[in-house]
């Protein structure tokens, strides 16, 4: 298990993005009905991903980065090269939905801001993230 923790992180990773993104939002606009209540509730939620995205992406670069010191590998071509822009620009992207773009989401309709263009932004975010950590769970299931 001491071995498998960081597939599983990345598996955890995934899975919470993928659930959260594609089940419990849209659920959560459907079961309360009035975006005014559920926006919050979906803002909420997408805070918690976002740290959660920034914590096992840093997690996991820290552990490949010791990876790559152990190992015999030349430098650059090891696991940590592999996972590096995958790991940065899923932290990134946490951090600029996180400090860029959630709080004007949520304040978009009593300030007149453009809801549209900052939900798109999350949104897209939201899918690099997903598509980030996709390619890390990969990764880490490839390796020998």
């Amino acid at each position: 298990m001491r071995r498998q923790w960081p597939l599983l992180l990345a598996a955890l990773w995934w899975g919470g993005l993928s659930a959260l993104s594609f089940v419990a939002v849209p659920l959560a606009f459907a079961h309360f009905g009035n975006p005014a209540l559920a926006g919050p509730y979906a803002a909420r939620l997408f805070q918690i991903q976002s740290w959660v995205s920034l914590s096992a992406a840093l997690g996991l670069l820290l552990w490949a980065r010791v990876q790559t010191s152990r190992s015999s590998v030349p430098s650059g071509t090891g696991l940590l090269a592999s996972l590096l822009p995958w790991l940065l620009l899923a932290a990134l992207a946490a951090l600029v939905q996180e400090f860029g773009v959630a709080q004007r989401i949520v304040s978009a309709r009593s300030n007149g801001g453009d809801l549209r263009f900052w939900h798109g932004a999350g949104t897209a975010l939201v899918l690099l993230q997903w598509v980030c950590a996709l390619r890390v769970l990969t990764r880490l299931a490839d390796r020998p």
